[in-house]
């Protein structure tokens, strides 16, 4: 959904006006190539706090001041609510600033996480290809498993697997939901499935606090982590659904499996399978089990091209957009 003058509504729903400048029309167009190229500047983001750093502090200020005296599920979920009313009330705020959709271009383009999600996956290959002790201090860098006694295969399959898992979370939800509800859709995600990294968790102390915040990323991202695999199937020329859906279920994430289910068989890579988290060693069952349990470098870039094949989709898409 993009920027109108006069943008026309339909209930709550800002829609796309017939006529509509195409300069307005093409802010993803724009976003998607800007990120494509340029990234996470260091230059920038060393003087600047990032925007994902002020989301964090946000989130990080409601966990101190409510997790805490009881309620914790109710108080919660009123900061679940919160936290996607902020981020729609500000995408509203910024939509309507009049400067013909320069600001949010590149807030999109600083929202979608593409170039920086395939540089840290190739960093894990070209760290792997050095030695294994350089291989597991570059894949902890993106992964919460236990990383110290992993294997060269361990190496690469968590990679893989993040990379499945952040195209969904990082690349196709945010313009998914930039497409439905335009700077306040994408927004009110980033801020839901921030809090969902930061408090979603099962541990004593968000079990009940983070509850909301982790059901509401769950439905936020239904339909992008199932677009998410279709993309990768068919870019990659994979019209057999199959083990898609057989795979998917599987997985203890109700959307994670999907990019995963997807990315496994067109790589020919086994996934998921037996890890450690926090010193516990979970048999979790594998995700293509047909397929090769030593995958290395090369398939590690190989899932990198994988992500550049659905960027190119989705800008595809924008394109269209545009075009409509």
């Amino acid at each position: 959904m993009l920027r109108s003058e006069t943008p026309a509504r339909s209930g709550n729903v800002l829609r796309i006006t017939p006529g509509l400048p195409i300069a307005l029309r093409m802010i993803l167009i724009v976003a998607l190539l800007l990120d494509a190229a340029f990234g996470e500047p260091r230059w920038l983001w060393n003087r600047l706090p990032h925007p994902a750093v002020l989301m964090g502090r946000l989130v990080g200020w409601c966990d101190a001041r409510f997790n805490r005296d009881g309620a914790l599920k109710l108080k919660g979920s009123l900061v679940a609510a919160g936290l996607a009313l902020t981020g729609l009330a500000l995408g509203w705020l910024i939509h309507l600033v009049p400067d013909h959709g320069v600001i949010e271009a590149l807030a999109v383009a600083i929202l979608v996480a593409q170039k920086s999600l395939v540089e840290h996956v190739r960093a894990v290959a070209t760290a792997l290809r050095r030695s294994i002790p350089e291989g597991r201090q570059a894949v902890a860098m993106i992964v919460g498993r236990d990383t110290a006694e992993m294997t060269g295969p361990d190496i690469s399959r968590a990679a893989i697997e993040s990379a499945a898992e952040n195209l969904s979370d990082g690349v196709v939800a945010p313009v998914f939901w930039y497409l439905v509800l335009g700077l306040p859709g994408i927004l009110a995600y980033k801020l839901v499935n921030t809090a969902d990294s930061m408090i979603g968790h099962l541990t004593p102390r968000y079990k009940d606090f983070g509850w909301a915040s982790a059901r509401l990323d769950d439905v936020l991202n239904l339909i992008p982590a199932r677009l998410t695999a279709l993309l990768i199937a068919l870019t990659h020329g994979w019209l057999d659904p199959k083990p898609i859906l057989r795979d998917a279920p599987k997985h203890r994430s109700p959307n994670a499996g999907w990019p995963e289910s997807a990315l496994a068989p067109v790589l020919n890579v086994a996934l998921s399978g037996p890890r450690s988290y926090h010193g516990v060693h979970r048999h979790y069952p594998w995700v293509w089990p047909e397929g090769r349990r030593d995958p290395g470098p090369d398939d590690i870039d190989a899932a990198a091209d994988a992500l550049w094949r659905v960027w190119a989709a989705l800008l595809a898409v924008a394109v269209l957009v545009a075009l409509t």
